[in-house]
C-alpha cells in the first residue's frame, strides 16, 4: 500500500474510527487512575502515560501485523473481530463497571495508565492490524492521531456516541468491514475469492449489515422490554 492513495486514506480512516469508538472505556481508565494527583502532575501523568500506551500499542500491534501474515490466522481475526463489533453495540453504558483504582503518585498513575490501556486495547490491536493491511506506517500515524483525541476528548466523544448513537453502528460496521476483508484476503481462501470477486463484496455486505442490523434489532428489543418492565413496576 502506497502513500497518498485511496487505500491508504480509507486505511487510515478505518483506523482512526475503529480506536474513537472502541477505546472510549480505555480513556476512563486513564481518568481514574490519575484523578487523586494533583492537577500539575495529573497533567503529566496522562500525557506521559498516553505516550507509553501509544508505544505499547504501536508495538503490540507490530507483532500482530506480522503474525496475520501466517495462513488462516487472517481468517481467524476476521472471526474474532465479529464478536468485537457485537459486544460494542450491545454496551448500553459506556464507561460503566471499571474498578481503577486512583493512583497515590505520578509514577503509580503512569503504570496504571500503561499497562491498563495495553490489557483493554487489545480488541484495538486487532482490528487496527486487520484495518492496516500489514502497513506499519499506516498503524502508527492512525494511532499518533487517534490515541491523543481519545484521552483528551474522552468525554466528548462519550457525549456524541450517547447523543448520537449512529456513530456506534458506524463503528460497528467499520469493524465488521475490517473482519471480511481479513477472511477474503487471508491465504487459505484468497484464491477462491480472486476467482469469484462478487463474493468478497457480498461478504461486505452480509457482515456489515448483519451486525448492525441485529444490533439495531436487539437494541430495540431491549427497549421495548425494559418499557414493559416499567409499566409493569408502574
Amino acid at each position: 500500500m502506497d502513500f497518498l492513495t485511496p487505500q491508504f486514506f480509507s486505511g487510515l480512516l478505518s483506523i482512526i474510527l475503529i480506536d474513537l469508538v472502541l477505546a472510549g472505556d480505555n480513556a476512563i481508565v486513564i481518568a481514574l487512575a490519575a484523578r487523586n494527583l494533583p492537577k500539575r502532575l495529573q497533567n503529566q501523568a496522562i500525557f506521559w502515560g498516553t505516550f507509553g500506551a501509544v508505544a505499547v500499542r504501536i508495538a503490540l500491534t507490530a507483532v500482530v501485523v506480522y503474525l496475520l501474515k501466517v495462513p488462516g490466522l487472517m481468517l481467524v481475526g476476521g472471526l474474532i473481530l465479529l464478536p468485537i463489533a457485537w459486544k460494542l453495540l450491545r454496551q448500553d453504558e459506556p464507561g460503566e463497571g471499571h474498578e481503577i483504582k486512583a493512583a497515590v503518585g505520578f509514577w503509580s498513575a503512569m503504570r496504571t495508565i500503561v499497562v491498563a490501556d495495553a490489557l483493554m486495547g487489545l480488541d484495538n490491536v486487532l482490528a487496527i492490524a486487520g484495518a492496516s493491511h500489514g502497513h506499519l506506517g499506516l498503524v502508527v500515524l492512525g494511532l499518533l492521531v487517534s490515541v491523543p483525541l481519545v484521552v483528551w476528548g474522552s468525554t466528548l466523544i462519550l457525549k456524541l456516541i450517547v447523543r448520537f448513537p449512529a456513530i456506534v453502528y458506524v463503528g460497528a460496521g467499520a469493524i465488521a468491514w475490517t473482519a471480511a476483508r481479513m477472511i477474503s484476503h487471508d491465504g487459505l481462501v484468497a484464491a477462491w475469492f480472486d476467482r469469484f470477486g462478487w463474493a468478497e463484496y457480498l461478504l461486505d455486505v452480509v457482515l456489515v449489515a448483519g451486525v448492525c442490523g441485529l444490533g439495531w434489532w436487539a437494541a430495540r428489543r431491549g427497549q421495548a422490554q425494559r418499557l414493559r418492565e416499567q409499566q409493569t413496576s408502574g
